[in-house]
């Protein structure tokens, strides 16, 4: 039973059940990117260079045989997930750099004088004293 309690313990701090919210909505964030590169961004690239479709472009390495399928290297769809890469670690760029600027930016607290400093003024108030 101590073991459960303690995993209990383990699973219901704040800072796991946030990470696991994070990659959730992470996850769901991701096919949202994908879905925006591969339906909105990439067709209207692919029309300007000339009707290209670039879930099709792939390199034949070996055709394709009775017995087993063609071997392929996706260079298209390779540059549609670089185009997603790029997008969500600009849009978690912009996230770190808005949370950075929220940070309320705390004082620095000023170095304490050298010693040499501290005798000096304590005789400089000293001399004060006795004119």
């Amino acid at each position: 039973m101590g073991m459960v309690q303690e995993f209990k313990t383990f699973a219901m701090r704040g800072n796991v059940v946030d990470m696991a919210v994070g990659i959730i909505i992470g996850g769901a964030f991701g096919k949202i990117v994908s879905s925006f590169v591969a339906d909105i961004i990439m067709p209207p690239i692919g029309l300007l260079l000339g009707g290209v479709n670039f879930s099709e472009l792939s390199f034949t390495l070996k055709e394709a045989t009775q017995e087993a399928t063609a071997v392929t290297l996706s260079y298209g769809l390779f540059i549609q997930t670089i185009v997603d890469f790029i997008i969500i670690a600009f849009a978690i760029f912009l996230v770190v750099k808005g949370m950075n600027s929220m940070k309320k930016k705390e004082p620095q607290a000023q170095p304490a004088p050298p010693k040499q400093e501290i005798l000096l003024t304590e005789i400089r108030d000293l001399l004060k004293q006795k004119k």
